[in-house]
């Protein structure tokens, strides 16, 4: 009986510790996540002082991922679109205009939906979008649509391409 209750209990340890490693690891997630947004509502709405500066705060998050947390596979691929999104976003700090930010965007864009859907940390669900004119998709944290591509010009050029329930 004492050895049950020993085994349990080491048991109940150890699944409260992979629960908090993955909801420290999904926070830190969903504030990437949030910081990305950040970048895409400064691009739908042209501002690219804003771009610029919200990005550094995007690719700090990235920094901050608990990624020895994840499973291997997870891990991997985690470690592949880290290296994507830190290169555009340092891209993007770098764009001598909106059209070369909103370039840099893109890969930033690809790298996160490719996280999204394969870790699925997400807290809320996440709309994937694309704009058929710029022949390139974004997430966006509401459904009504919000090009960062186009921004002014084209505001709610788009459509919903996939919805990423919440986890």
């Amino acid at each position: 009986m004492k050895k049950i209750m020993i085994m349990m209990a080491i048991i109940a340890i150890a699944t409260t510790k992979l629960t908090f490693a993955q909801s420290k690891t999904d926070a830190a997630f969903n504030q990437l996540l949030s910081a990305y947004y950040d970048v895409k509502n400064a691009l739908a709405t042209d501002k690219k002082n804003v771009a610029a500066e919200k990005v550094k705060t995007l690719s700090a998050k990235v920094d901050a991922i608990p990624h020895k947390d994840l499973p291997a596979t997870q891990h991997t691929l985690w470690m592949e679109q880290a290296k994507i999104i830190k290169a555009k976003a340092t891209e993007l700090t770098a764009g001598k205009d909106i059209k070369a930010q909103r370039k840099s965007f893109e890969g930033i864009s690809y790298a996160m939906i490719k996280t999204v859907r394969n870790i699925k940390f997400n807290n809320a669900t996440v709309y994937v979008q694309h704009c058929p004119m710029a022949k390139a998709s974004w997430l966006n944290e509401k459904e009504n649509i919000e090009n960062p591509y186009y921004g002014s010009m084209m505001f709610d050029c788009g459509d919903v391409a996939e919805t990423i329930k919440s986890k």
